[in-house]
């Protein structure tokens, strides 16, 4: 992202002295945010559950690296201020100035959800039902359950499992998130029944709450609180309520539910009272050094309690969790986030522009403008996303960080928060590129295609890897519950977030920053707008986008802005805007085309926007690794259909060695199958060897092993379907490795090998009709030697080569069963934006990264000229 001058220097440099001052106080001592390995989610379930007392004492020892001090911190000014007797109204004092005042900033406004509909042949709107599906399967009392046992009322139902077992430390946070989705999700679609369970959720525990009498609220006890005030190890009770506290929130500001506001308050006043008394007790300093556990957007969501009731001790008590001693560091503009757990520091990030949209204290304009800076430049994939096992690395060194653990989640769905907030600040088309990058190639992609509950951890990025094999692998709908379950079910609960901004005003304008087909009631403007974007694909290089306009009131002809995005991936010499068929002028990439007109309906733009292949550089500064190159089409980052192997060599321009695969080929992709009693099994690909396996699951890399794509001679007949090719030559070219055929080895076993004219002879096979005679059955002849068939075995098992049988046997009954294969359509298909990439030792297979889902893949090549 580009750098921003402080406009108001001033201000920002007495704020920053102040800030300063404070930090470098702390950093006398030594900072409090130092992470240790207890940072991660994943290693903290681990120790929870395991029975090695060794190993856990081991580890928790390093719970805190700064022992307690208050010596050193007791003239600290803070404390001064917050001394025993302080009451209440001496307590709010302090941000007493903050109290009226607004931020200066000219900010867009949000388009509401409830104004916005995904269009049904999206891949964004499949994406948000299959996720409707799952809030809808999972149950009210097994969401509650913990809740209503730690309240001591009755708990009917069944338990989830996971990280929301009733032993769990972190039970309860994943609720916080349903809530939020839930409201999201209703507000997105208008469901009834799902509408009906999120409030029936919302009573079920006001009921706990009520039962407590204190407000407090959570699915654990209020003495994990004391252990975390007290700095001994306990996992993130702080996260667990940020949940909770959002996701009551969000009930109330989306779906008006006004009790859920009520306990919202109760909670925050609850710890309020908690926070005081630390501070009282002890110092500051104290309450700072707790903040070493993970404490999620707990400042994000006071922030928002006061801006909704304007109680200033909601203010005071988000800037008690701002962590100065993390957002010092970006205040004075040091790339020093190297080390620290990023999903644990990101939404305080998201706090501190809270913070300037509140307070309108410039600083924190500054300091999420720096971040973001920083991670875009130096700690982010081609995906948009960040972190490895969940830890920022050292700046520009993102080439040995690549395996299965990159990209937690989690920290993609924060990353987009940011960014959608410094787009609502300052107009820049460069933040609403990273938004498309990010949600397209970081959160698509992370649920098992149509299966509901089916959602990943990390999202890997290294050699020959796959979403299913990762540390956490695919989850499961009631038995993960990680902390990327809740950000996931609440990321595809908002798809149609942030497409739209509007500006109101004399003349009202509408930012259009994402290109997904729906439609807009435009309320300020008096106007309805269908947005179509057409499907994307690789032999058309061109986005196409139709925006509809009509009158959404009888009599309303109100003169209003449509903006629209020129994406920074696009070439805007080539690019074509129309009104109503009247050719606009295109400005450069990175900038909004501008139309302001007195609309009609029926008004009609058009867009097309061309893409082209582009290869980016990882960002890394070490010469070894300056061949390391992602592969782009437009916004969409290219995955190649691979496992270890991911050197390519060329000569050529992008353009030239990737190349477009047709339409037409799905249909020469076949899957050829055997059955043996109920086990079906399918003819595969296995290290280039042709072999029998168990017949695999859909989207699996097992199920790419057993495509194969029938390569014909006969261009005067295009293929309509594989049984068309009866009777003719074909060879199998298996399906990630184009270029290559099976073929006859020197043992007549079949084998994948390059293709060359002088073996034609060993890979051209006559389709003939089943030699058990069976309808739908096919045999393969090897056409250089009559008699000679593909053969599996009369025994089939998993792993039986296949080989050329000739000579007499081919009379034999149990013969003829072993020669005959079923003819399907191929068990994988080329997704329309695919493409083939040559290379000097073997091309690949390019498809999106978010179309992907078990298959083996690699995200980064080294390309070398």
């Amino acid at each position: 992202m580009k750098k921003h001058t402080m406009k108001s220097g001033v201000i920002i440099t007495i704020a920053l002295l102040l800030y300063t001052s404070f930090l470098l106080v702390c950093l006398a001592k030594e900072c409090t945010d130092i992470p240790t390995k207890l940072s991660s989610h994943t290693l903290r379930s681990e120790l929870l559950q395991s029975q090695n007392a060794n190993l856990k004492s081991e580890e928790f020892s390093h719970y805190h690296l700064t022992p307690t001090d208050d010596s050193a911190w007791s003239t600290l000014l803070p404390r001064k201020m917050l001394k025993e007797e302080t009451d209440d109204f001496a307590w709010t004092m302090l941000y007493r100035k903050f109290k009226d005042s607004n931020s200066s900033g000219n900010f867009l406004k949000d388009v509401s959800l409830h104004d916005v509909r995904l269009d049904p042949s999206s891949f964004h709107w499949r994406a948000q039902q299959t996720n409707l599906e799952y809030l809808l399967m999972l149950d009210v009392d097994g969401l509650a359950y913990n809740f209503r046992k730690e309240a001591g009322l009755n708990a009917p139902g069944v338990p989830y499992g996971g990280w929301e077992k009733p032993d769990s430390e972190l039970r309860g946070h994943f609720v916080g998130h349903y809530l939020s989705a839930t409201a999201y999700m209703w507000a997105s679609t208008h469901n009834e029944t799902l509408k009906a369970k999120m409030t029936a959720l919302v009573s079920a525990l006001a009921e706990c709450q009520q039962k407590y009498g204190t407000g407090y609220l959570s699915a654990f006890p209020s003495s994990f609180f004391d252990r975390f005030e007290a700095i001994t190890h306990v996992w993130a009770p702080y996260y667990t309520i940020h949940k909770i506290l959002a996701g009551l929130v969000d009930q109330y500001k989306l779906a008006g539910n006004t009790q859920a506001l009520k306990m919202a308050t109760g909670m925050a006043d609850y710890f309020y009272g908690r926070v005081q008394n630390v501070i009282k007790k002890y110092s500051v300093e104290r309450h700072w050094l707790s903040l070493n556990e993970e404490t999620g957007g707990m400042n994000d969501v006071l922030y928002q309690l006061y801006s909704i009731t304007r109680d200033s001790k909601y203010l005071f008590l988000a800037h008690l969790f701002d962590k100065p001693c993390f957002l010092g560091v970006l205040a004075i503009q040091a790339d020093d986030i190297s080390g620290f757990h990023a999903n644990t520091h990101i939404p305080i990030v998201v706090g501190s522009q809270q913070r300037y949209e509140i307070t309108g204290d410039l600083l924190h304009k500054e300091i999420p403008m720096f971040f973001m800076d920083i991670v875009n430049a130096s700690h982010s994939y081609a995906t948009g996303g960040t972190s490895v096992k969940e830890f920022w690395q050292d700046p520009k060194r993102m080439a040995t960080t690549l395996q299965t653990e990159n990209e937690e989640s989690c920290t993609t769905y924060n990353m987009l928060k940011v960014s959608r907030n410094l787009f609502r600040w300052t107009k820049e088309v460069s933040y609403a590129d990273y938004y498309e990058r990010a949600l397209t190639n970081g959160v698509l992609g992370i649920q098992r295609g149509t299966d509901p509950g089916r959602m990943i951890y990390m999202l890997p990025l290294g050699k020959g890897v796959s979403k299913a094999v990762t540390y956490h692998g695919w989850g499961t709908p009631y038995d993960s519950f990680w902390c990327c379950y809740g950000t996931g079910i609440e990321s595809f609960s908002k798809l149609g977030d942030s497409i739209y901004f509007q500006e109101d005003g004399a003349t009202p304008a509408l930012y259009v920053t994402q290109y997904i087909s729906s439609s807009l009631d435009w309320k300020s403007a008096g106007l309805s707008i269908s947005q179509k974007v057409n499907p994307v694909v690789s032999w058309d290089p061109y986005m196409r986008v139709t925006f509809t306009l009509s009158s959404s009131k009888v009599g309303v002809a109100k003169e209003s802005t449509l903006n629209l995005r020129i994406p920074v991936w696009t070439n805007s010499i080539g690019a074509k805007v129309s009104l109503n068929g009247r050719p606009l002028n295109v400005p450069t990439s990175g900038n909004f085309l501008s139309i302001k007109q007195k609309w009609k309906s029926g008004d009609q733009v058009t867009m097309e926007l061309p893409m082209s292949i582009r290869t980016e550089a990882i960002k890394d500064d070490r010469p070894e690794y300056a061949s390391l190159q992602a592969i782009l089409y437009g916004p969409y980052l290219l995955a190649g259909h691979t496992s270890m192997d991911w050197s390519i060599t060329t000569q050529a321009k992008a353009g030239n060695w990737i190349t477009p695969i047709p339409e037409t080929l799905n249909s020469h992709l076949v899957t050829l199958s055997q059955q043996s009693g109920n086990i079906s099994y399918v003819l595969s690909n296995s290290n280039q060897t042709i072999i029998m396996k168990v017949s695999p699951e859909p989207g699996t890399q097992d199920a790419v092993s057993a495509t194969f794509r029938l390569v014909t001679d006969d261009s005067k007949h295009p293929i309509s379907s594989p049984e068309g090719l009866i009777g003719s030559l074909v060879m199998l070219e298996p399906f990630d490795f184009p270029g290559m055929i099976v073929k006859q080895a020197t043992d007549s076993s079949l084998t994948v090998q390059a293709s060359s004219p002088s073996d034609k002879g060993s890979s051209s096979f006559r389709l003939v009709s089943g030699l058990d005679g069976k309808p739908g059955s096919v045999s393969l002849s090897l056409e250089s030697k009559k008699g000679c068939f593909v053969y599996s075995d009369q025994t089939l098992k998993q792993g039986t080569k296949l080989r050329l049988e000739c000579g007499s046997a081919a009379t034999d009954e149990k013969f003829k069963q072993a020669a005959s294969f079923s003819l399907k359509t191929g068990m994988n298909q080329y997704n329309p934006m695919s493409f083939v990439m040559s290379g000097t030792q073997r091309n690949f297979v390019l498809s999106p990264l978010f179309s992907l889902r078990d298959e083996t893949y690699n995200v980064y090549f080294s390309v070398q000229a």
